[in-house]
């Protein structure tokens, strides 16, 4: 089995609460940031989700703090997609320090919104593997 796609983070001071901990919020971030990572390369942009009338959308999100994360930690933020054949897919996503301590563990439902009808469209994962230059990545 593979390594899950996953992209380098840097905790930044700005980003941690008065206890010095890395915000609540700014885990969501780092997710956001690996799951568009992981569509930029797989060959999909904004403009090209845009371009086709399709947009993705969060529907849930669960996030397990497992360790806290301080300014200046180094983590990976992995990102891998579980599809399903209805309108709504899995992302799991890991946050893991340098040493390889588990920090946060994300867990999303979310969908592909037609934008002109305002609804989920059927089969997600086709549609952006379809969109994909490199679909094997998704």
């Amino acid at each position: 089995m593979s390594e899950p796609f996953s992209v380098p983070v840097t905790v930044r001071g700005y980003e941690t609460d008065v206890q010095g901990h890395l915000n609540q919020s700014v885990y969501l971030n780092y997710a956001e940031h690996a799951r568009w990572s992981l569509l930029d390369a797989a060959g999909i942009t904004q403009a090209a989700l845009i371009g086709s009338g399709v947009g993705p959308v969060a529907l849930e999100t669960t996030i397990r703090y497992r360790r806290e994360l301080l300014a200046g930690d180094e983590v990976e933020v992995t990102c891998g997609f579980e599809w399903g054949e209805g309108k709504t897919f899995r992302i799991r996503q890991t946050i893991r320090k340098k040493d390889g301590t588990v920090a946060a563990e994300i867990t999303a439902v979310g969908g592909l919104m037609d934008l002109k009808e305002r609804r989920l469209v059927a089969h997600a994962g086709e549609v952006l593997k379809g969109l994909a230059k490199d679909p094997g990545l998704l």
